[in-house]
């Protein structure tokens, strides 16, 4: 009897934390995140005079959330090695909703840049969400896993940028409030539904010293058989943040398309990403390491960025997208490494890092794309040399491919696994 009393008087347990809650997560937050992207760099363009203006501009808005972002990540990933990863969360869901309101009520270009550079510094949803994925998955799983996420980022952006081209038809200034809806929406599961995935035991205090993105870095540049691959990580994340961008103005400038064609060309983008990660990352990983998808995913993405810049008719993005699904395994293939490289009281600084160094290739991208497209801008639609960001792009991709495949054959040259549960290249 004291023991039916006993177990009747004990609380309920708290929901398991589980990846189907967290990829609920990431596809709203990534719906929401989805709705701007055709319609942000047309906003800024209602506040200039000419193309060349309107590229400096959206490069100095794009510039702002990132420098913010790339201080803020390993701040906020550290928190959430702290204090769990669902307050961090919670922070980035409200932060996100507030900027895209108020993005959505602006009447000026330094309020562009001034919520964008909140925004940067408050948000840092992806890296905290891959931070969860490895709290509640074994080492085996976790490229599995990544590439489900990353199928969810794929399916926020099949329906976002559709949603935000339909709406920004409408009105350019619509799909920001709608967007901020969903963020919202967002922090009332992340309240009611979304559970903690951190237990307090496996939590660390908070240091300021591991917090500043230089030390977080260096941290993960020391773990076992990574060091190369932050230079993979930092190119392939560039070229990926010069893609992102210029896509809009690129196909603006060269096919003359607007937040329509755009939107449906991001979609597009959005179902090669839910294919190749959702689908056929889990399938090739029964036969291949994530070292050789990661070697064919780079050859796949440079010769798709070199397509993509020589492209002269707007159907042919379509057509490339659509061949490039090997691109979309590079990422989760070259995270998996990383984290299970990293030990479970230090996924989320490790994650954080890999955030802040993809926050820091943001910050250059638009230094970069931003001044090239300024320089073609005058240029004729279908010239090739508009294409000029993709074929940087390209390169940044070979030397990634050149950088990867050096180390992963040196590592199976010394006959030392990457981790005890990451296979080595054969």
């Amino acid at each position: 009897m004291a023991a039916q009393s006993d177990a009747a008087d004990a609380p309920a347990p708290k929901r398991q934390a589980a990846m189907v809650f967290i990829m609920i997560t990431v596809l709203i937050d990534m719906v929401s995140i989805g709705l701007i992207i055709p319609v942000l760099a047309p906003l800024v363009g209602t506040f200039t005079a000419s193309q060349a203006e309107q590229a400096f501009w959206f490069g100095a808005v794009t510039f702002t959330f990132s420098l913010a972002n790339f201080f803020g990540s390993p701040i906020l990933g550290a928190l959430s090695d702290r204090f769990g990863r669902r307050p961090v969360l919670l922070l980035g869901f409200f932060a996100l909703g507030l900027s895209f309101v108020v993005t959505g009520l602006a009447t000026a270009l330094w309020m562009l840049i001034v919520v964008r550079l909140f925004s940067g510094a408050m948000q840092s949803n992806a890296a905290v969400a891959n931070a969860y994925v490895a709290d509640i998955t074994p080492p085996k799983d976790r490229a599995k896993r990544f590439g489900l996420l990353g199928a969810m980022f794929g399916m926020g952006f099949i329906l976002g940028p559709v949603m935000g081209g339909l709406l920004g038809s409408i009105n350019l200034n619509l799909p920001f409030f709608v967007a901020g809806a969903m963020a919202g929406l967002n922090l009332l599961y992340g309240i009611f539904v979304l559970p903690e995935s951190l237990p307090p035991a496996k939590r660390r205090a908070f240091e300021w010293k591991r917090a500043n993105p230089v030390t977080a870095l260096k941290a993960m540049t020391r773990l076992h058989g990574v060091g190369p691959l932050v230079a993979v990580v930092a190119c392939s994340a560039l070229a990926q943040f010069v893609l992102h961008t210029s896509w809009v103005l690129y196909t603006t400038f060269k096919f003359g398309w607007g937040p329509m064609e755009n939107g449906w060309s991001l979609f597009a983008v959005g179902v090669a990403m839910a294919l190749s990660q959702g689908v056929l990352l889990g399938r090739l990983l029964k036969r291949f390491s994530p070292q050789r998808l990661a070697v064919a995913g780079l050859i796949s993405s440079t010769v798709a960025f070199t397509l993509w810049g020589a492209a002269t008719d707007g159907w042919m993005m379509f057509a490339i997208i659509g061949v490039n699904l090997l691109g979309g395994t590079v990422a989760a293939s070259i995270q998996s490494i990383i984290s299970s490289a990293a030990d479970a009281n230090t996924q989320g600084q490790t994650m954080g890092a890999v955030s802040s160094l993809n926050s820091l290739m943001a910050v250059v991208a638009p230094l970069i794309g931003a001044p090239l497209l300024g320089m073609v801008s005058h240029l004729p639609q279908g010239d090739f040399r508009i294409g000029a960001p993709f074929y940087f792009c390209a390169l940044l991709q070979l030397t990634s491919l050149v950088i990867a495949w050096r180390h992963f054959r040196a590592m199976r040259n010394r006959s030392a696994p990457v981790s005890a549960a990451v296979e080595p290249l054969a």
